[in-house]
């Protein structure tokens, strides 16, 4: 855990380093509305184009698998291949094929153009963490930058979901027209304001058999996790997926333990805290996203409200993009990454317990304490764990430390939907709303699970004040920007 600093050590920002982190942010922003938008105007889709229930499930689907299949990969080429010239490509893949996916007339069209924008969030996300932990000074400036990077990624899904309501209602093709605007800009700015960088020569070569087992081994892990849902139905299809990923994982290892150039140096999870920030962050997304799915289908569904109201009532969940730049940081270099992270699981504890004997007829204000401790719980872990996954790391390695962390992201929502989904649907013989019990304990063991693996990291305090970093504002960012 880092030792204590005092808030008067902290070194100012300078406006051109706040101008990179608006523009990194605003990848990331991207990234969260986009999906967002995208859960609330499938209805409307399957509507439009009369896609049957599968081919709807695949249009969200086919990004998860696209996006969790290539993170690993995304993270280790932002590493070999520059990261500048990873997020700049990746950016414009994601804005043509956003686009493209606007004029889509079949269901088949829709499905491809969403798992390539996957894939390219799988390049672009690594690519602007790593750009963040590499221009900012390790320490309270790369701490916050990291915070404002995690509220802001959250906010957007938050606010996703409003806009998404909002723009549904002009015709559903606009949720993907939208996001071309913004990843327009974003990409003019980028290409100003990000850092120039010498891309390190490879005199071992790349290794492509790592890369191709570990692509391989993800996209069956993914996809035998998003079958999940489906319960019984086709569990050999499931079983046949997993087992194919866990082989593929198998021959991965064997091949990085032997190449003398790897595409992920295995010695990197002996990391305990980053280790223990990947699983984290895994059980904290999937229990979040499992835990917002089942309410959307209990407000939508049970209480018959629509996609709008769903959307404003779940809005509080978005505080985090308030607190997690503001009062994250003071809590941090208070407590330390570790207590402050087990404080975020016991609220996310306390929220998904008060949510389990929900009834038929909840009015929005019994339900308001549970969505409020799950948006505080959220602001105060998940910036945290970024910040754990990625601390220490050496700076030819923190494309790889944010690949891994994503990979736990998209793994563990991928993970909670699925699960809480499958729970719900193996309990159809029952009423309705024992079924949506049922599935809402899915997201409270995810959550005690992760309180359990934070606490193992947890030390007694010390009282050590670590040296306060120059004055100098952002070093490393004036010397490159």
């Amino acid at each position: 855990m880092p030792a204590v600093v005092p808030p008067s050590s902290h070194p100012a920002m300078s406006g051109r380093a706040w101008a990179l982190l608006l523009v990194l942010c605003g990848a990331t922003f991207l990234e969260g509305i986009d999906v967002a938008m995208l859960a609330v105007a499938v209805p409307s889709i399957r509507a439009d184009l009369g896609l049957s229930t599968g081919t709807a499930a695949w249009v969200i689907s086919a990004y998860v698998l696209g996006y969790a299949g290539f993170t690993l990969l995304g993270g280790r080429a932002a590493d070999l291949l520059g990261r500048r010239r990873m997020f700049l490509i990746w950016l414009t893949v994601f804005l043509a094929f956003s686009g493209l996916g606007g004029f889509a007339t079949a269901g088949w069209m829709l499905i491809l153009a969403r798992f390539v924008t996957g894939v390219a969030s799988a390049f672009m996300t690594p690519a602007s963490l790593s750009i963040i932990t590499t221009s900012y000074e390790q320490g309270p400036q790369r701490n916050r930058a990291l915070l404002v990077f995690a509220g802001v990624s959250a906010g957007g899904f938050s606010l996703g979901l409003v806009i998404g309501g909002l723009l549904t209602q002009l015709g559903w093709r606009w949720v993907f027209f939208a996001p071309v605007f913004l990843a327009g800009a974003i990409l003019l700015a980028a290409v100003k304001l990000l850092p120039a960088e010498s891309v390190p020569v490879r005199k071992g070569g790349f290794d492509l058999a790592g890369a191709a087992a570990a692509a391989g081994s993800m996209l069956l892990l993914t996809y035998g996790i998003l079958r999940l849902e489906h319960g019984f139905d086709g569990w050999t299809t499931t079983l046949a997926a997993v087992g194919g990923g866990l082989l593929l994982v198998a021959l991965f290892l064997f091949i990085e333990r032997r190449s003398s150039a790897p595409l992920v140096r295995l010695g990197i999870l002996r990391r305990s805290a980053l280790v223990r920030a990947d699983l984290g962050a895994l059980l904290l997304l999937g229990a979040f996203m499992g835990f917002q799915f089942m309410m959307t289908l209990y407000l939508q569904e049970t209480r018959g409200w629509s996609s709008l109201e769903t959307s404003l009532a779940l809005l509080i969940v978005g505080v985090d993009v308030i607190l997690a730049p503001t009062v994250t940081p003071i809590l941090v270099n208070r407590f330390g990454n570790a207590r402050v992270i087990l404080g975020g699981f016991l609220l996310a504890i306390a929220s998904y317990a008060l949510i389990l004997p929900v009834g038929p007829d909840w009015s929005y204000f019994a339900m308001l304490p549970a969505f409020t401790l799950a948006g505080l719980a959220f602001a105060l872990t998940y910036g945290p764990l970024t910040i754990a996954a990625t601390d220490g790391v050496p700076p030819e390695e923190q494309g790889l430390a944010g690949g891994l962390l994503t990979t736990s992201t998209q793994f563990g929502s991928a993970i909670g939907v699925s699960a809480v989904t499958a729970v719900y649907g193996l309990l159809d013989g029952a009423s309705r709303m024992d079924a949506l019990r049922a599935a809402l304990v899915v997201p409270l063991v995810m959550v005690v699970v992760g309180a359990v693996i934070t606490l193992t990291g947890v030390r007694k305090p010390r009282n050590v004040v670590s040296t306060p970093l120059p004055e100098e504002p952002l070093a490393s960012v004036g010397s490159e920007v």
